[in-house]
């Protein structure tokens, strides 16, 4: 009798908590990776902001490709182990073999800077196509797994919990840990647990028999429907423009703490620690909020209050002025992160109900996809710093590193937050949408 399958024939149901936890491990490589990225090529390793910019430049473009087909490849997979967990098993190996040459720059390649930029670029390419390979088939189990709004609404708590964790680890608690083992050693430890946790979450999800008879999905077809599918739009460039200031905050507090406040880069773990662990907070308040307010509510809220804390940021002058205002930011994020997968995850039960064929896959990496076009709009953030204020690289920050790194941190993020909280009051589900049964989502 096949693993999935109960005495009675129907499906083993997957525990919240064992797909929930896969978010640890598919958080932390890519969590370090694009944090501390710019800090270690530009400030370490000498590469200069502008062609930081282009990399990430050029890798949007991949993005944009590589995640639809990805979707669709593994919407088109049929195995007696399933649809997802194949992918999963085989690509995280090599997401982590990736990650870990990318902080792992050998000596020949790192005294050269025209060899830098172009081992850079690679590995950034490799690591950045595996980790959407990964995202892709991880996402797509969870409108397949969980069904009911109560159910995803647990199960993503969870999962965002797990996630929040990891950025305490991979995130908050790295500047201290590289300053005492190195990147090197660092990347090496984040990989061997992601590459664990992630197989521990694969082999514990339990995928549908129904798919391996059902209809395939057409590339074409499904690209066309949702071409026409206004929610779709709305939704994916609200999240790309969010996604853009979280990670434009990740990847500018180390700048920001080092040139503004004037720190050592150690101190960078109270900033970001104090924005996770409000998260963590705000997730289990955010949840039982959103059960009488609603999730869309939620979510335009959370963008409001991220929004308005990158603002103060701009003039604070001590780490005891800014951790307020980033502690604000958090709570704002964990209001997101309650709400943003809950809504994508709706947009996939819409266009079952329309068009009456399963392709989670090639849904959910097409809104990453556009989530990932952030890459576009941190490649003019940095690009803009580096022209306007004459930021080179570490050994040459120009003669407004403070403002440079301000601007960075603060006013790129605010805008792109205003941005998606004014689209994301274009986006309604009605009162019936709403209130779809479990056996309707079945």
């Amino acid at each position: 009798m096949d693993e999935r399958q109960g005495e009675t024939g129907g499906v083993k149901p997957t525990k919240p908590f064992r797909y929930g936890v896969g978010m640890f491990g598919t958080s932390i490589p890519v969590n370090m990776f694009k944090s501390f990225a710019a800090i270690y090529y530009v400030d370490q390793l000498g590469l200069s902001m502008k062609q930081y910019s282009f990399v990430l430049f050029i890798y949007t473009f991949l993005d944009v490709i590589d995640n639809p087909v990805y979707g669709f490849l593994s919407d088109r997979t049929r195995t007696r182990w399933g649809r997802r967990r194949p992918w999963l098993v085989i690509g995280t190996p090599l997401l982590v073999l990736a990650f870990v040459m990318f902080f792992n720059v050998p000596g020949f390649i790192s005294s050269d800077q025209n060899r830098l930029f172009i081992y850079m670029l690679l590995l950034y390419l490799m690591t950045g196509t595996l980790d959407s390979l990964i995202n892709a088939n991880y996402g797509a189990l969870f409108p397949e797994l969980f069904r009911s709004d109560r159910e995803r609404a647990r199960t993503n708590a969870i999962r965002q919990a797990c996630q929040l964790v990891a950025m305490v680890l991979s995130i908050a608690l790295t500047p201290m840990i590289t300053s005492a083992i190195g990147y090197r050693l660092t990347s090496l430890v984040y990989g061997i647990a992601a590459l664990a946790v992630i197989l521990y979450c694969t082999f514990g999800c339990h995928e549908s028999m129904e798919y391996e008879d059902a209809k395939k999905p057409d590339f074409w077809k499904s690209l066309v429907d949702l071409v026409r599918n206004g929610r779709f739009w709305l939704y994916g460039i609200v999240g790309a423009f969010y996604s853009a200031a979280t990670a434009l905050l990740l990847q500018a507090v180390s700048f920001y703490v080092k040139y503004a406040l004037k720190l050592a880069g150690g101190q960078t773990t109270l900033l970001l620690a104090s924005v996770f662990a409000v998260a963590l907070i705000g997730i289990a308040f955010w949840t039982f909020v959103s059960r009488k307010a609603g999730v869309m509510r939620i979510w335009r809220l959370g963008f409001l209050i991220m929004g308005a804390a990158f603002l103060p940021l701009l003039f604070t002058r001590t780490l005891g002025q800014a951790i307020p205002f980033v502690a604000l930011v958090g709570f704002g994020y964990g209001a997101c992160l309650v709400t943003m997968d809950c809504i994508g995850a709706k947009i996939i039960d819409d266009d079952y109900r329309k068009h009456h064929i399963r392709r989670e896959g090639i849904m959910t990496s097409l809104i990453g996809m556009l989530n990932r076009l952030n890459g576009l709009y941190s490649s003019l953030a940095f690009f803009v710093v580096s022209e306007r204020y004459g930021f080179v690289n570490g050994d040459n920050p120009g003669p407004s590193p403070d403002t440079a790194s301000r601007v960075l941190m603060c006013t790129f993020p605010f805008l792109a937050m205003a941005v998606a909280y004014v689209i994301s009051h274009f986006l309604h589900f009605t009162e019936a949408e709403n209130a779809v049964s479990d056996s309707e989502r079945g």
